[in-house]
């Protein structure tokens, strides 16, 4: 979809009117949440999204069609510069017919023992994948946001417990790192319009180590304009 707003000469940022920003997103990921800041901050400048399949949104940067890419990982991280911004908890899609779909949720080993598990991406589409689970063909590992958009009333999404989050990050090219990117980067971390606009975005802070004789309190895990997928997706991603 395309937002064609009339630019200005100079934009709030500084960039020239033929600026536009690009931004792919893999399926699940909402970016509504930004993109309605950006327009309410820079009306003037254009925008566009596209959604990309999971594993291109990497290309769309390296081809120009995006100007930054919110990613699944992991990706290919050389020339990037890389910020995770969230989990989400994986799912085991059943079929409602399955043994499994009163349960509240599966472990790690009880998917292992499955004989037919597939996981996303899938050499078929998403929707494809699901109907050949609602027929009982085997079962699909998939994030949680995907399985809730290929929900459907045959099949059942079961939270797997003990298994790593599927982890989303923003991402651009490390040498286009432009006042444009920035901006946007800004947004996605919470930036507020009284925050300045030309300090760069500073790297991904790392947990430093609790000095001796001290007791630790802990490390908050830092929230950058995402929200944590933690909770547990009722049956059925409805």
């Amino acid at each position: 979809m395309t937002d064609e707003r009339a630019t200005d000469a100079q934009g709030a940022v500084g960039e020239p009117t033929s600026a536009i920003l690009r931004i792919a997103f893999a399926p699940g990921v909402t970016v509504r949440k930004w993109t309605t800041r950006w327009a309410e901050r820079h009306p003037d400048i254009p925008f566009e999204v596209v959604q990309t399949a999971d594993g291109d949104g990497v290309a769309a940067l390296h081809s120009g069609r995006a100007t930054v890419s919110f990613v699944r990982l992991p990706i290919d991280r050389q020339g990037l510069s890389v910020i995770r911004l969230y989990g989400e908890v994986p799912v085991l899609v059943v079929s409602r017919d399955s043994a499994l779909a009163d349960r509240e949720s599966v472990s790690v080993d009880e998917v292992a023992a499955i004989a037919d598990v597939r996981d996303y991406p899938t050499t078929e589409s998403t929707k494809d994948a699901v109907a050949l689970v609602a027929a009982g063909v085997g079962a699909l590992r998939l994030p949680h946001s995907v399985a809730r958009m290929a929900a459907r009333k045959d099949v059942v999404a079961l939270p797997i417990d003990g298994a790593p989050e599927t982890e989303i990050a923003v991402c651009w090219p490390q040498d286009e790192t432009t006042p444009l990117v920035e901006e946007f980067i800004g947004i996605v971390r919470g930036r507020t319009v009284a925050s300045s606009r030309t300090s760069p975005t500073p790297p991904t802070p790392r947990t430093k180590a609790p000095e001796r004789g001290r007791r630790s309190g802990g490390s908050t895990p830092q929230r950058s304009g995402g929200k944590r997928a933690t909770g547990r997706p009722r049956r059925g991603s409805r």
